[in-house]
């Protein structure tokens, strides 16, 4: 026997008799309860590694059991059992926080699969985990508190929608959900769904048999295969055909695939994450975007923030990234200058933090001196912020200001305009006048004539 203790909580003793002798077999003990408040007793009796729980029970349901162990011991991970086939009760119980889900009539293969991952989970997994490939940096609130849900979110098997921008970093979310969670010495399987031709996509996804097709000249292993028992990320899976969306749900449904040219089906062992940089709710709505999938597949939302949301990070990533191209470079890590610094902090980054990196390398081959300057950054007005000062400028505007004369209405959208640059700017004046497309000449010109100077 292990160190291990489970308890399974279900009002049937057949179903009980059945867990007990299949996870006594794993050399684990077990404890029964055949009720909600039985259950709540013997947690706060005893310490358990898994829960295991039926949907309903003589006096409540699961979910109930379900919350108090989130509040009371959130490091117990808890499997919910539903009747097969109820996806909205399973999908209600990992929204509550449960580990997993067991459909009725047990498999117990599947019930094994489940409490061997359910173990592997880290009791003290409060610090998400970094490797020199995977890393979050920031210190702005928001990246603190999705540093507190990527722990949550891998102690889990719920599958994660992560949404945000192009380039913000939803990866690097992916992969340290995976690689903090039980499944991490498993494959992480990346795909970006837009760059495969449709005509490929089932092959890719399910794999086929030899003969299958034209050109399938031996057995090939899908994606699905190559994530066993670890995780299969989904990027961009907006991107998918509608025809391929129904096939998906179905392995997400049935936990099983079947090859092309083959009616074998194979169980599949795999936790889905996926993401896009598009709105997924409004693909549903323009019917590009299968309901019932986008229902599966968004139990949780996680939204990553743009990088123009956290412009107090950008020193900590800019340094990061420099020390990582001077490396493997093999060259001396470049300084930015004070104004070209202002100039990244000022900068709408449409493209985020991929496109800061990419500015950065840039311009790491243009500086001289070993100092990165305004000049080298080569970064024009950025539309986003000008669109965004434009549609303030725009606003309905104070009743009296619609009768008074012409120059004075003129006179405050321009100081307006320039407070909300000089704002945006954090009142770097050089930076100001490259936001509203002036010279730095004609701003100070512009300041005193409207008596903004300091």
């Amino acid at each position: 026997m292990t160190d291990h203790k489970v308890l399974i909580i279900d009002d049937e003793p057949d179903i009980r008799e059945l867990l007990e002798i299949t996870i006594s077999r794993m050399g684990i003990e077990t404890q029964s309860a055949k009720d909600v408040s039985s259950a709540i007793a013997a947690l706060d009796e005893n310490n358990f590694d898994l829960c295991l729980t039926d949907m309903k029970l003589p006096d409540g349901e699961g979910l109930e059991i379900i919350e108090h162990i989130q509040k009371h011991f959130p490091a117990t991970p808890v499997a919910m059992i539903t009747a097969f086939g109820s996806i909205e009760t399973a999908i209600n119980a990992l929204k509550a926080g449960a580990f997993d889900f067991l459909n009725k009539p047990i498999d117990l293969d599947r019930l094994r699969e489940l409490i061997d991952t359910a173990l592997k989970v880290s009791v003290s997994g409060d610090v998400v985990e970094y490797s020199d490939q995977v890393q979050l940096l920031g210190n702005a609130s928001t990246i603190e508190s999705l540093r507190q849900k990527i722990t949550k979110l891998s102690r889990s098997q719920a599958p994660v929608y992560i949404s945000g921008e192009s380039g913000s970093g939803k990866e690097v979310v992916a992969r340290l959900i995976h690689a903090n969670g039980p499944r991490g010495s498993k494959p992480f399987i990346p795909v970006n769904c837009g760059a495969i031709p449709s005509e490929l996509m089932e092959s890719e996804f399910f794999g086929h048999v030899k003969g299958s097709f034209t050109g399938a000249l031996e057995n090939k292993k899908g994606l699905f295969e190559a994530a066993q028992g670890g995780t299969l990320f989904l990027d961009e899976v907006a991107d998918l055909p509608l025809p391929m969306q129904v096939k998906l749900l179905r392995a997400i449904q049935e936990k099983a695939i079947r090859k092309v040219g083959s009616n074998e089906e194979i169980p599949i062992d795999v936790r889905i994450l996926s993401a896009t940089h598009k709105n997924l709710a409004g693909e549903v709505e323009a019917e590009r975007f299968r309901n019932d999938l986008f229902y599966r597949i968004n139990v949780i939302e996680l939204k990553v923030p743009p990088l123009r949301e956290r412009t107090e990070d950008i020193p900590l990533l800019a340094d990061f990234a420099l020390a990582k191209l001077a490396n493997e470079w093999q060259m001396e890590k470049p300084s930015l200058s004070k104004e070209a610094l202002g100039i990244l902090k000022s900068y709408g980054f449409p493209g985020n933090v991929r496109e800061l990196e990419n500015t950065l390398e840039r311009a790491f081959t243009l500086c001289e001196n070993n100092q990165i300057t305004e000049q080298d950054l080569q970064l024009t007005v950025d539309a986003a912020v000008t669109e965004n000062i434009n549609s303030s400028l725009y606003e309905p505007q104070d009743p009296e200001l619609a009768f008074g004369s012409l120059e004075d209405f003129l006179e405050n959208m321009e100081s307006k305009a320039i407070k909300l640059a000089l704002e945006k700017t954090r009142w770097n004046k050089t930076a100001a006048a490259e936001l509203l497309g002036m010279s730095f000449r004609q701003l100070r010109y512009r300041l005193k004539k409207l008596n903004l100077e300091e």
